[in-house]
């Protein structure tokens, strides 16, 4: 392959399919790995999510907008707190957080987790129980620890001594004791993206086991009455199918734990493992369910307690995007499609949306992969190799790299990428101005708004200058 100025996307092997994409049978079919539960074709070709029509949906409330599968998304927490049950799972509010899905969590018993002053507002706004909430962050302000503090967060997180020490002072002066899990860096390469991989050593999250940062933070807390011990945290990175990576952070965490136990005889009653389980945004992905999950994760812990002789801590874990990643997805409205000559006379079909970059920032950031349908009728077409590009103003304004759609498709069809519950809606921008997608909730053939579209009133709310 000859190299491209532009970068891999643009070289001469691009009009060809990556290897793991096939060429379907019948591109109308849905690959129902990568949908959620209730989603599924019609007669007509159209796509019907928690028993609504598409076309309705976006008749009603415009595209493009992120469709959120209420049955989906319960059924996936519920399938966690039933497999993890002697555990502790908590729910990542940064993959998409909203006071109707805190609600939501908090009604099918999981915990959550959040890391900044917004989604504690959030959290709190929808009523959710402070005790059951896990406060992360590498640099929380002391506003936000303040908050925490008042209202009762039942763990936090800490990630620098200069950020325990603050969490000492901010304690005394309001006389109550701050519940403290230390966050741990077991310098384990999870094998994923590089900017979501976060047990390593060089990067910016907790405290390293090996340079022995993390026994000298353990012990700093232990001293401090103002704090109390719960025990260590520990996060590998996203996107994971495997337990290998666990049960390695698992063996030095619980060294740890043990060490902590007889030079400071502090039983700790905690031990968070994380998580980050991966989902399926394309046929290549093969993640694995919770009860395979758990039973794995299980004897993990059950055999490095044993091999340390210590007593099994309280275990924690974190599904992140497992949960609410597949109980979206994405609708959009195709504007144009344009057939690009690239090098050796090969072509390849650009189909241009509605949205782009500023509601998925995920395939330009993280070079993610996606899968997407036709969703407003049945074709007969041939499949053809095509790239689903946003509006704006960037050449890597990419929504799907790579996917066969039906060669008739044009202007005014709908095509929706599954997938997007997580870090798409969180992660969404104004870039060139553009006003962020609803989030529209659907069960049984009803749709309800959850989160509303931003308008261009909405933009120029902000700017000071816009009522002079």
């Amino acid at each position: 392959m000859r190299a491209h100025e532009a970068g891999t996307l643009h070289a001469d092997i691009g009009h060809k399919a990556p290897p793991w994409l096939r060429a379907p049978r019948d591109v109308n079919d849905l690959v129902p790995a990568l949908w959620s539960g209730t989603a599924k074709k019609s007669a007509e070709g159209s796509l019907v999510v928690g028993g609504v029509d598409l076309r309705d949906l976006v008749a009603e409330h415009g595209s493009p907008a992120y469709v959120l599968d209420e049955d989906d998304f319960r059924s996936r927490a519920r399938a966690f707190r039933t497999a993890f049950k002697d555990m502790d799972v908590y729910y990542a509010g940064k993959a998409f957080l909203c006071t109707t899905v805190v609600r939501w969590v908090m009604e099918e018993g999981l915990n959550l987790d959040i890391c900044s002053g917004g989604e504690l507002a959030v959290v709190l706004r929808a009523g959710a129980d402070p005790k059951r909430l896990g406060f992360h962050g590498n640099n929380k302000s002391v506003p936000e620890l303040t908050r925490a503090l008042e209202a009762g967060v039942g763990r936090i997180i800490v990630d620098s001594l200069f950020e325990i020490d603050r969490l000492i002072e901010l304690a005394a002066e309001r006389g109550v004791v701050a519940p403290v899990m230390v966050r741990v860096t077991a310098g384990v390469e999870a094998h994923t993206h590089e900017y979501i991989a976060t047990a390593h050593e060089d990067q910016k999250f907790g405290f390293s086991i090996t340079s022995g940062a993390a026994f000298e933070a353990v012990a700093k807390v232990n001293e401090a009455a103002e704090l109390q011990l719960l025990g260590l945290h520990s996060h590998i990175g996203s996107q994971i199918f495997d337990t290998a990576g666990f049960e390695l952070a698992a063996k030095r965490l619980i060294a740890l734990h043990a060490r902590v136990s007889d030079e400071l005889g502090v039983d700790m009653p905690e031990l968070d493992l994380g998580g980050g389980f991966g989902i399926a945004y394309t046929t290549q992905d093969d993640p694995a369910d919770p009860a395979q999950l758990a039973t794995e994760m299980t004897k993990i812990v059950e055999h490095e307690c044993r091999a340390y002789q210590v007593e099994a801590p309280r275990i924690s874990i974190e599904p992140g995007r497992a949960i609410v990643g597949p109980a979206v997805c994405t609708v959009y409205s195709v504007g144009t499609v344009k057939e690009v000559t690239l090098d050796a006379g090969a072509s390849r079909t650009y189909v241009s949306v509605d949205g782009g970059m500023s509601d998925n920032i995920r395939t330009a950031l993280y070079d993610a992969d996606y899968s997407c349908t036709l969703v407003n009728r049945y074709s007969d077409a041939a499949p053809t190799l095509a790239r689903v590009v946003g509006k704006h103003c960037e050449s890597g304004d990419i929504v799907v790299k790579d996917e066969f759609l039906p060669s008739d498709v044009g202007p005014g069809d709908l095509v929706a990428v599954p997938g997007t519950g997580a870090y798409c809606r969180s992660m969404a921008s104004n870039y060139n101005h553009v006003p962020r997608p609803p989030v529209i909730a659907v069960k049984d053939g009803q749709t309800r708004v959850v989160v509303r579209r931003e308008t261009e009133d909405d933009l120029l709310l902000l700017d000071m200058g816009a009522a002079e």
